[in-house]
């Protein structure tokens, strides 16, 4: 059965799943109807952080146009275009033994393409998740549900896994960010532009 966390809680992933090695983060979501005339196009990325919060190359950067991070530890799987269907809509597979040791941080983000010149933000997103499961078995072992926090935000710091004591852990943050990618890629280090 799935821990289903609320934002700002912490849970422990590998020390209560003993021998887990390989896991999927499934990020979905849903774009309510609106006469904008633009369809919305929301993005998965995961930025692999070291000690001081930062990438240290580019390629720390995980997206559609760069799906492999942290040799090889790191896989996105591909854009989502629509958003449309159940299910998840944008995954990322990960081998937690094989993430490289400067990597102290796994954050995985949501963010809406041209959401300035569309017009749009995450107050049009509804039913936004991420869940953790293990790849070998399909079993859920963490859902992260956000809720309707969010209004003018473009850019979403969903949660993060990240190590402690030898362990992995994953934390729901849920933090709202104005400036949506590029102000994310800014923070976590990037030269943007």
């Amino acid at each position: 059965m799935a821990v289903s966390l609320s934002k700002g809680q912490k849970v422990d992933l590998t020390k209560t799943n003993p021998g887990l090695t390989k896991v999927v983060v499934g990020l979905g979501w849903d774009t309510n109807k609106y006469d904008g005339g633009h369809d919305f196009d929301l993005d998965s990325s995961v930025f692999l952080l070291g000690e001081n919060g930062k990438v240290s190359t580019e390629t720390d950067f995980v997206f559609y146009n760069n799906p492999q991070g942290g040799n090889g530890s790191v896989v996105h799987t591909g854009d989502n275009r629509t958003g449309e269907g159940d299910g998840d809509d944008e995954q990322v597979n990960i081998n937690l033994t094989a993430i490289p040791a400067n990597i102290q941080r796994v954050a995985f983000t949501i963010t809406i393409h041209d959401a300035a010149s569309r017009n749009q933000n995450f107050g049009q997103v509804s039913n936004s998740y991420a869940r953790i499961f293990n790849e070998e078995t399909g079993e859920e072992l963490i859902r992260y549900d956000l809720g309707e926090d969010f209004s003018i935000e473009t850019a979403i710091v969903v949660g993060e896994l990240y190590r402690h004591n030898g362990e992995w852990k994953f934390s729901a943050i849920g933090s709202g960010y104005q400036g949506g990618l590029a102000a994310l890629a800014t923070d976590f280090g990037l030269q943007v532009g």
